[in-house]
Formats: C-alpha cells, sequence, structure tokens
C-alpha cells in the first residue's frame, strides 16, 4: 500500500464514519464500554489507564471513559502540546463536564497539564486509529502524536477501532510507527496482534 493508498484508505474510512447513522454510533460506542469491564491486563482500583476523547464519529465516547472510571481507575486522556507534532500532554478525565473544547476543536481536560512522561504510569493505553490489521498495525491520521508518545514506553496499547477497521491484509508500517498489542472492536472486543 502507496503513501497515496494510505491517504485514500483514511478518506473512506472518514467518509464511512461520518454516514454512520446517530444510532449506530451510540450502539458503538455502549458496546466499546461494555469491554471497559473485560479488560486484556489486570487493574484494580487506582490503576491508571490512558485513553483519549473520541470526536465527531469516531468510536469510544465518553461511555467508554465512564466505565474505566467507574471501576475506580484512573483515566489519563491527552492533551495536544502547541507548536508541530510532539508528544502529548495529559490531564485526568474527571467526566464529561469537565472537558473543554482546545486545539482543533478537540475535548480536552480542564486543569493541570501532565507531563508527556506520564503515560509511563499508565497498564494499558487505548489508542484512537481509523484502522488496524490483525499484525498490529494502526492507521491513524497521520500527524504521529501517539506514535512519538508510545515510542518511548513500553505499557500494552489496544488501538480502538469499528468493526469493518480491523483489516485482514496489512497496513504498511514506517520506521517511526509503534505497532499496537491489541485491536478493540465493538463485536469482537479484544483481538490479541502478532
Amino acid at each position: 500500500m502507496t503513501e497515496v493508498s494510505k491517504k485514500d484508505l483514511r478518506r473512506e474510512i472518514l467518509a464511512a464514519r461520518e454516514s454512520m447513522s446517530p444510532f449506530l454510533l451510540a450502539q458503538t460506542n455502549a458496546e466499546l464500554a461494555e469491554w471497559m469491564y473485560r479488560l486484556p491486563v489486570e487493574l484494580t482500583a487506582d490503576d491508571v489507564v490512558a485513553a483519549y476523547v473520541a470526536t465527531g464519529s469516531e468510536p469510544g465516547g465518553t461511555a467508554m471513559l465512564d466505565a474505566l472510571a467507574d471501576q475506580g481507575l484512573t483515566v489519563l486522556v491527552p492533551i495536544v502540546p502547541e507548536g508541530g507534532p510532539a508528544r502529548l500532554q495529559w490531564g485526568e478525565y474527571r467526566g464529561e463536564a469537565a472537558l473543554t473544547r482546545r486545539r482543533w476543536g478537540l475535548l480536552e481536560p480542564i486543569g493541570r497539564r501532565l507531563d508527556p512522561d506520564t503515560v509511563h504510569r499508565a497498564r494499558l493505553v487505548l489508542v484512537p486509529a481509523l484502522a488496524a490489521d490483525r499484525r498490529g498495525a494502526r492507521l491513524g491520521r497521520g500527524a504521529g502524536y501517539y506514535d512519538r508518545t508510545l515510542a518511548v514506553t513500553d505499557v500494552p496499547v489496544a488501538a480502538v477501532v469499528g468493526d469493518a477497521e480491523l483489516l485482514d491484509g496489512p497496513i504498511p508500517q514506517g520506521p517511526d510507527d509503534v505497532p499496537v498489542d491489541w485491536v478493540l472492536t465493538p463485536g469482537g472486543g479484544f483481538v490479541p496482534t502478532r
């Protein structure tokens, strides 16, 4: 798959997501939230999970974050730093009401910004993806924020995608792309990779 076809794949997936009905998106997010009670790593209350705040038709929604917090877990969500692509900063998720729109219209937590190295405290990282394959290759939006962040940590990572976005065929990876350990889909749960 060439870089042009990766761009085409991104465009195709984004178009499919945008055409998804609000009902189907809500159902997808509810199913993903249920999987938060069956995580692929053993956690106890007060453990840390790094996740993300879904935007638009991206799978996940705040229901997924609320399900994690419901278990007594500390949930970190990203804050995009100023300037060009760099490692993500973090903030603690304290409910949907404690989020505000910031750079690029993304919802980010109100309160203290935590250093990029805060992700090392996590026992699991849930990352957004446009697609992922069964080898652990993840197709993001192309800016590399997550790859820069994950390259310096050995925390287990799960990419969250829709059912049709888990691909059998390989997604090519460059030298800076960080593979994931699981792919989470609403219908299939956590699928191990590699």
